[in-house]
């Protein structure tokens, strides 16, 4: 029987989450470590014309996936191509999968592809599925769906419907890819802490100071210098604003309504002489808009208030966006890459998994966490939907860091990745560890190189 995950199971852990302190999330787009996939469902393994192939892991390093029967043997299958991002260009489940079959030798190795395309004449019997059958229920290869559906081990149905908005998807599946991110001059980080960085870790495991030094190289820019790298513990700020030609107004705690207000991150961070450059600006946030919406509904607030509460965080997030793109503002030019929200319980809303879960605060619930659930999954789609409208960029933080938290090792959790699959957070449930760190760093660096 298909594991199927439910839109709103998949947000439960990001609710949870909300409840104590929510910092926005990362991630990593790596997809099927062990390039293991999921088995097409036509035919047997032993029909005449054999078994779709099976997908290889999604990603940009997609394993290659084989079919039900044996090679040579009596119907036996063709091999799959690699999932997303492979040389199956998407196509998943289909695979090459035998066409209909009489009469012949054994089976010769199918051709892979999008088009799951038939495989030899398998010796004698009935026919076999075709590559299409085996690949009908796969979504469109380029779209967000596809990208997910090679990633875990279980079918999966994800909670955001992202290509409601038809965004273009990057063939790495990390992001999406509406930006030709070129010449940049200045790159300034916005958010919270996840971007900040966090204790117990050293500033070079945070994943800010390490993309910094990538687009350094990559832009032919002067790197940051280890004040600007560092963590003042006590504001939650970076220990120097401005360095070479990087700068953060990133901060512990930060929501959206921080960014454009007076005294907020975006008019800190651009002066009129700055806004001159070329400039890339990337960002976390929401995590701690949806804790306050979350503590709001365990105080009593009205369900249709909160609901108000949830627009206007969207909203400022929007009219961030929208000022950081507008060429009256930057009119040389300005990029945006920005995430959407993570969660620890790799779906399964299992939060005592964390070790600190009951040190962090967490376990208070809404009596109705379906209407939590809902409000989360409706921001990170408009999140998309901003991303779409204003043509900057996000990065699937929270379906690439799914899989990587403290049930990695369930093999019945709905994002369960594989065995011997690495953790990406830290104790203190909510941010990233050095490993996740890096991955968050290559997702954003994957997304911001396509």
């Amino acid at each position: 029987m298909r594991n199927v995950v439910s839109r709103r199971s998949w947000v439960v852990g990001v609710v949870m989450v909300a409840a104590a302190c929510g910092s926005s999330g990362s991630g990593d787009g790596v997809a099927g470590a062990d390039g293991g996939g999921v088995a097409g469902d036509a035919g047997s393994p032993d029909s005449a014309a054999g078994a779709g192939g099976a997908a290889g892991g999604g990603g940009s390093s997609a394993g290659t996936g084989t079919g039900g029967g044996p090679l040579g043997g009596t119907g036996g299958a063709g091999a799959g191509a690699g999932g997303f991002g492979g040389s199956g260009g998407g196509a998943a489940a289909s695979g090459a999968a035998g066409a209909a079959a009489t009469s012949g030798a054994s089976g010769a190795r199918g051709a892979s592809g999008v088009d799951g395309g038939a495989g030899a004449s398998g010796a004698g019997g009935g026919a076999g599925a075709s590559g299409a059958d085996a690949g009908a229920d796969a979504p469109p290869p380029g779209t967000a769906a596809a990208c997910f559906a090679g990633q875990f081990v279980h079918p999966t149905e994800l909670g955001p419907d992202y290509d409601q908005f038809s965004p273009t998807i990057g063939s790495h599946c990390k992001g999406t890819n509406h930006q030709d991110i070129q010449g940049v001059e200045r790159v300034v980080f916005l958010g919270d802490s996840v971007t900040v960085g966090t204790p117990p870790w050293l500033a070079l495991d945070y994943y800010r100071v390490k993309l910094a030094g990538a687009l350094a190289q990559r832009f032919g820019l002067t790197p940051p210098g280890l004040l600007w790298n560092n963590v003042n513990v006590i504001d939650g700020v970076v220990l120097q604003q401005e360095s070479g030609d990087f700068a953060s107004c990133s901060k512990w705690g930060a929501r959206t309504d921080d960014f454009l207000r007076s005294d907020g991150q975006i008019p800190g961070c651009f002066t009129e002489a700055s806004r001159q450059k070329k400039t890339l600006v990337v960002m976390t946030m929401g995590g701690n808009d949806v804790a306050a919406i979350t503590k709001s509904g365990l105080d009593g607030k009205p369900i249709p208030d909160i609901w108000q509460d949830v627009y206007q965080f969207v909203q400022y997030q929007r009219e961030a966006v929208t000022w950081l793109t507008d060429p009256v503002n930057f009119p040389n030019g300005s990029y945006v890459v920005f995430a959407n929200m993570f969660e620890f319980t790799d779906g399964t809303g299992d939060v005592t998994a964390c070790p600190a879960a009951g040190l962090a605060g967490f376990g208070a619930a809404w009596s109705d966490p379906t209407i939590l659930a809902d409000m989360v999954i409706y921001a990170n789609e408009q999140f998309m939907d901003i991303a779409v409208d204003t043509g900057t960029d996000m990065i699937f933080m929270l379906e690439s860091f799914c899989g990587h938290g403290f049930n990695a090792a369930d093999p019945t959790s709905p994002c369960y990745r594989g065995p011997n699959t690495p953790q990406w957070f830290d104790l203190t449930c909510i941010h990233p560890n050095p490993t996740g760190h890096s991955a968050l760093a290559d997702l954003f660096a994957a997304t911001i190189a396509e």
